[in-house]
């Protein structure tokens, strides 16, 4: 298939185990959706159902082949000897793999990338039988810290064998994979849409006026302060941290509210009652808000006037952070995996240590005080995104390893 200036339209299939909404996903239908349809017509395969599949389909063919879900199920953290033997039943069993195959092969796909650790395994399996090259997008860190030690290493093994190509969202994921020269790799951030928030950048004196940073260059005495989480509740997200920092803060800014924006997957259901019992005990129940899920992030940011990020483990790479960068609100976040990629001490945000609730609140308490610094992290923050972190930026780094593994100009 050629365009009218000569060049190959490549159809690229997108495979992902899930169509639930977290943060690989959104991060996949933002990289369909932004691809230059001159160049690359994509197709994406999802092994569920769920919500991704109808938010998909008005922007890229859509097809489902529903996996088991006693595979599909398996939390990325809960794997182990067990769990790999029942994925090792599935990569074995040649009835799913061999149709992902054929379906690549009768749709002339050039080239497979896949979304997720598990359809990295199968998408890969699949790409080798169809002799199709594939692409792996890995947006965990494979380290023992992140995922059990069995994992790690099975995963580092195929990284060498059945990818053509590798991309990680993050140097830090990259370094994890110990890819040793046996297969090309690359970082590219996984970039987010601005039109939500617009293009402009806000700076005193500018035409263009972000109202909420105006209206609190002095925060304690500006009304209510609203310091916001957002993420999943789970343990490694540390949520329990953040409210520890909640707890020293609340005497010095009676005013500040701390808002966390999320909801549990249902195993960390317990810990969701949790943190629940952990505000009672410290007497926080009319300071800390919990959201639950917020389809709307941009929107739920914008009310805020600071981002904490308070992850106990090295984040991969850190989609929150820079959608509150995107806003120009100041960000305290923990030191650790992709984020000091992402955020520059004291210039684009403050950066923690993991698991340190005084130090978050410190940091907070910093930006409360010091409101102009506040302001001008997070012009700076904003700057970064526009410079290093848009969708555009990424689905255009994309293409060109597009090009290379396909071996086009």
């Amino acid at each position: 298939m050629q365009n009218s200036s000569g060049n190959h339209i490549r159809k690229v299939l997108f495979v992902d185990h899930t169509a639930e909404i977290g943060g690989g996903e959104i991060a996949l239908l933002n990289l369909v959706r932004n691809l230059d349809g001159d160049k690359v017509v994509p197709i994406v395969l999802l092994l569920s159902n769920g919500p991704l599949v109808e938010r998909m389909r008005p922007i890229a063919e859509t097809h489902v082949l529903e996996l088991d879900s006693n595979v599909t199920k398996i939390a990325k953290d809960s794997l182990g000897w067990r769990s790999i033997f029942k994925l090792k039943a599935v990569w074995i069993t040649a009835s799913h793999v061999i149709k992902i195959s054929q379906f690549a092969r009768r749709e002339g796909v050039a080239l497979i990338h896949t979304n997720s650790l598990k359809s990295d395994i199968i998408g890969g399996l699949a790409a080798k039988i169809a002799g199709i090259p594939v692409i792996w997008h890995v947006r965990d860190r494979i380290e023992p810290d992140y995922l059990p030690g069995t994992v790690v290493k099975v995963f580092r093994f195929l990284c060498r064998v059945l990818p053509n190509f590798v991309i990680a969202n993050s140097t830090a994921t990259l370094d994890t994979l110990r890819l040793m020269g046996k297969r090309d790799g690359e970082a590219i951030a996984s970039g987010i849409d601005l039109s939500p928030v617009g293009n402009d950048v806000v700076h005193d004196g500018c035409e263009v006026e972000d109202s909420a940073l105006r209206r609190r260059d002095v925060f304690r005495d500006e009304g209510e302060i609203r310091i916001g989480l957002i993420g999943r509740i789970s343990p490694w997200k540390g949520q329990h941290i953040f409210i520890e920092a909640a707890a020293l803060l609340h005497p010095l800014y009676p005013k500040a509210r701390f808002h966390i924006i999320g909801a549990p997957l249902f195993a960390a259901r317990d810990y969701e009652q949790q943190l629940h019992a952990m505000c009672d005990r410290l007497k926080l129940t009319e300071v800390v808000h919990f959201a639950g899920f917020v389809k709307d992030v941009p929107a739920r940011i914008a009310q805020l006037d600071i981002v904490v990020h308070a992850s106990t483990t090295g984040e991969p790479f850190g989609q929150v952070i820079i959608e509150g960068m995107a806003q120009q609100k100041p960000v305290v976040a923990t030191n650790g995996g992709g984020v000091p990629e992402i955020v520059e001490h004291g210039v684009t945000g403050m950066l923690v240590p993991m698991g340190d609730a005084p130090a978050i609140a410190k940091a907070v308490e910093y930006l409360l005080e010091n409101p102009q610094s506040a302001r001008a992290m997070g012009i700076q923050g904003r700057l970064r995104v526009l410079a290093d972190f848009t969708i555009q930026t990424t689905a255009r780094k994309v293409e060109a390893v597009y090009r290379q593994v396909l071996g086009v100009a």
